[in-house]
């Protein structure tokens, strides 16, 4: 293309033009696609892009990302981004029937030691791909999947796409925008969509989906986000993460100021409800269900009041004030052909049902889990049987009970072996804690079974763990049954020679693996936490602990009750870790990890207890003058401090920098300590 040159650069009316035409195209989407109301037609629409499309061809120097022209997509990626999530997107926890959803609100009243009969906002539980979306300035910067909760997939190419998502968001009456605002929503598609694209791939000879949330999830992870384009994609939001000029105080009201901002808010969520109206309207909706334009898989119960929120906090992996109830689960009737035991890296001996294939809420299932030997007894289910199949919370299929009026006498009882499938070894029925046999599993004693060690290597060289790349199922296995690790750490001790002569492994890929085997030996210590397989300890856990012992000899040799002190541990979890790091096996694991280069990378290096601004929570609002907001918040929280993004009654300061917003007001009406940049400095050097 022709360089830019004072001949072909716009003059300042053509440079008016496209603005015009920008805020005048932004306005209309937002009227047809958010409000369903527009004011031109289809054919006047489509005038004016092309103008602009013209225009900015004519004058690339002019392109913008936010310009409505990106609605188009962007040239191909080669692969996605990470990019961390500044406040974690915790999973929920389930609710299955009314029982539950008592449960939770008595146990939310028991933890905010309140009688007072409290409001909740319910939302229909879309079933599509969550995602959360970076505005600066009001302008949309990031877009990212939740990913792990923690890290997700970059995917802003693809969202801009999306005709619902605002490129721009639309001012207030003061003409203002949030400095800051992480949105997140659920992207999902319509059911009339779904069926188009279907029937369209299927006359290009294409595979068609198998649902519309497969659908939404690959048409969002397009690397050509032209495809995206193509795809009837769309965006209720839900909440935020991090915000900066957004002031509410109830989930109702900051849905509300979201739908002000431009975006797409479901009009079936029922706002501020007591308990028993939240279970009326779930009945309501399990009824709607099949009858509304998208799928749903549940309702979203949300503690309403944004302060008690806070004080509810969150567990390690869930919010203490949300809860997900779910739907019954569609099912299904088939022939269980057979069942066989797998063995996990804990060495758990699960029994999984080989079914005939059925279709269950449009996934075929050929496979369902039936979790150990009491419940195929409970449950009387024998080899043979037509069993009703579902895909437990829509998602994970599981036999659900046998068709015992349609048995022939050939059917079979199914008894767990005495000896592992796998090594031959002995198993042990381990007692469950509540001192029944009801939730027992049984274990290969075997520590060096085989099919223990693969599934402790494959997490361990997972991508929240070590994340060494190429070193895949079938990879793991192969070295295994060659016999060239016998543990994680003898995969520091692999060399090029042995890899390039296995079957199936070329030069080059032997090299690949080696250095990525080699690249992953510097690791941050919450990922080396979670690689070593501790049960119970998850990439959230693992996140706590490490926030809170300094060392893995610290954290190794810490005594239960220090343990159970943290915040989010419990003696089931505890238990574990101390089991774990008394055996000598592993301790002989840690020694050969450390011997052979892996070199662990601490944070801070002192106890949260014993840094300065341990339990201290602060919020940060505003421009601040010689560090940025995240190295301010980088600092606060390496002395053991927590940052916040809204100001409530448990906020200890709120650092306010330069046009500090609505934050400041929040924070004086609840008596909140405000302190300038200064204050924030003289708190860090231990004043």
């Amino acid at each position: 293309m022709e360089k830019d040159t004072p001949h072909n650069a716009p003059d300042a009316a053509t440079v008016e033009r496209v603005e015009q035409l920008r805020r005048e195209l932004h306005r209309h989407n937002h009227r047809y696609y958010v409000l369903d109301d527009p004011e031109i037609s289809d054919a006047a629409y489509d005038r004016l892009m092309q103008e602009l499309l013209a225009l900015e061809a004519a004058y690339p120097q002019l392109l913008t990302p936010d310009s409505p022209t990106a609605r188009v997509g962007a040239p191909p990626l080669s692969s996605f981004d990470s990019a961390p999530h500044a406040i974690p997107m915790l999973s929920l926890d389930n609710a299955f029937e009314d029982g539950d959803i008592l449960d939770f609100d008595q146990r939310v009243r028991r933890l905010l030691e309140s009688q007072v009969p409290l409001l909740y906002t319910a939302e229909p539980k879309l079933d599509g791909i969550a995602v959360e979306i970076v505005y600066e300035g009001g302008r949309l910067v990031l877009a990212t999947t939740r990913g792990d909760g923690i890290h997700g997939e970059v995917i802003t190419d693809n969202v801009r796409t999306i005709r619902t998502v605002p490129l721009l968001l639309q001012p207030g009456a003061d003409g203002s925008v949030p400095a800051l605002l992480e949105v997140r929503g659920e992207v999902f598609m319509h059911r009339a969509g779904f069926r188009e694209l279907n029937a369209l791939r299927q006359g290009h000879g294409q595979p068609v989906f198998a649902n519309p949330r497969n659908a939404a999830a690959g048409s969002l992870r397009q690397l050509d986000s032209r495809i995206t384009a193509s795809r009837p994609l769309d965006l209720f939001v839900y909440g935020v993460g991090r915000t900066e000029g957004l002031a509410a105080h109830s989930h109702w009201d900051l849905l509300r100021a979201l739908k002000r901002l431009g975006f797409k808010v479901n009009p079936r969520i029922r706002p501020r409800i007591p308990i028993a109206e939240v279970l009326a309207f779930h009945r309501e909706l399990e009824a709607d269900r099949d009858r509304l334009p998208y799928e749903i898989d549940g309702l979203v119960v949300k503690v309403d009041d944004l302060a008690l929120r806070e004080r509810l906090g969150e567990k390690s992996r869930s919010p203490r004030w949300a809860i997900a109830y779910k739907f019954k689960a569609v099912q299904e009737t088939t022939r269980l052909l057979d069942i066989e035991i797998q063995v996990g890296r804990t060495g758990v001996l699960t029994p999984v049902a080989i079914l005939e294939p059925v279709k269950v809420g449009g996934v075929t299932v050929s496979r369902a889990t039936l979790h150990n030997e009491d419940e195929i007894a409970q449950k009387d289910i024998r080899i043979g049987d037509r069993v009703f199949v579902e895909r437990a919370g829509d998602v994970i299929p599981k036999v659900v009970k046998s068709v015992s009026s349609a048995r022939t006498g050939r059917e079979r009882i199914f008894r767990m072996p005495q000896a592992c499938p796998v090594c031959g070894a002995g198993t042990l029925r381990e007692q469950s804690e509540a001192g029944s046999y009801l939730e027992a599993a049984t274990r290969c004693l075997n520590a060096a079974c085989p099919a223990q060690l693969k599934e402790r290597i494959r997490h361990f060289a997972a991508k929240g763990a070590f994340d060494i790349d190429g070193l895949g199922e079938k990879l793991v296995a192969q070295l295994v049954d060659e016999g060239l690790i016998g543990s994680s750490a003898d995969l520091f001790a692999l060399d090029r020679k042995s890899l390039a002569a296995l079957e199936r492994m070329g030069e080059k890929s032997a090299d690949n693996l080696v250095q990525a085997i080699e690249k992953s030996r510097k690791i941050p210590f919450d990922r080396f936490l979670f690689a070593l397989g501790i049960r119970y300890v998850g990439e959230n856990v693992a996140a706590i602990l490490t926030r809170h012992f300094a060392s893995l000899d610290r954290l190794a040799s810490a005594t239960e009750p220090e343990l159970t002190a943290v915040e989010g541990i419990g003696t089931t979890i505890a238990r574990s870790l101390a089991v774990f790091f008394a055996q000598p096996e592993n301790r002989d694991l840690l020694s050969r990890l450390m011997q052979r280069g892996v070199c662990i990378v601490y944070g801070a290096g002192a106890a949260p207890a014993a840094l300065p601004l341990s339990g201290k929570r602060f919020v940060l609002t505003g421009s601040l003058a010689k560090m940025t907001r995240s190295e301010a918040k980088k600092k606060i929280t390496a002395l053991g401090g927590t940052v916040r993004a809204t100001v409530s009654k448990s906020t200890d300061y709120l650092v306010a920098g330069e046009n500090p917003g609505s934050k400041l007001t929040n924070a004086r009406s609840l008596g909140v300590t405000v302190i300038g940049e200064a204050g924030l400095e003289k708190l860090i050097a231990g004043g």
